[in-house]
C-alpha cells in the first residue's frame, strides 16, 4: 500500500465487504483522478466483445498505464468505481473478481455498479479511480 494512503476498517459495519470502508490520504499528498478506463486496445478497438472478465483485464491494464503516467500505481488508489453494463449480478461478480485480483492486497474502497450502457460499441466494463501520491 502507498505510504500516502491509509485504509480503514469500520468495525461497526459488516466485515463481509471485501474492501476497506474508508481511506484517508496524508497531508502533502497529490491526488490523481482518472477518467474511466475502457476496454480499448492501442488502436482504439473494444477488446473481447461479450466477455466481462477479458474486458475487465484490459480495463485494469489501461488503468495501470494511466496511473503510471502520473507516477501512481494501483497501490496508490484511494477509491475506485467499477461500472458494468449488465443487470445480472453474475456479470458484476465476474468483473469484480478480475478487478479485485488486479488490486491484490490493496483493498481500497470501491463502488460496483450495474448500468444500462457504456460509451463504446460492445463495451461492458469501465473503471475510474482516485489515487494519492506524495507531493513533489
Amino acid at each position: 500500500m502507498s505510504s500516502s494512503v491509509r485504509l480503514l476498517p469500520v468495525p461497526a459495519l459488516s466485515a463481509t465487504a471485501p474492501y476497506a470502508y474508508l481511506a484517508t490520504v496524508e497531508p502533502s499528498t497529490r491526488l490523481v483522478y482518472t477518467a474511466g478506463a475502457c476496454p480499448l486496445d492501442a488502436d482504439g478497438n473494444t477488446v473481447a466483445p461479450g466477455d466481462y472478465a477479458a474486458q475487465a483485464r484490459q480495463v485494469m491494464a489501461n488503468l495501470e498505464t494511466a496511473l503510471g503516467a502520473a507516477g501512481a500505481t494501483l497501490a496508490d488508489v484511494v477509491k475506485s468505481t467499477v461500472y458494468v453494463a449488465s443487470s445480472q449480478q453474475a456479470d458484476l461478480v465476474a468483473t469484480w473478481e478480475v478487478v479485485r485480483d488486479a488490486f491484490g492486497d490493496h483493498d481500497a474502497p470501491s463502488t460496483l455498479l450495474g448500468v444500462a450502457v457504456l460509451g463504446y460499441d460492445d463495451q461492458l466494463v469501465e473503471v475510474e479511480a482516485v489515487a494519492a501520491v506524495p507531493a513533489g
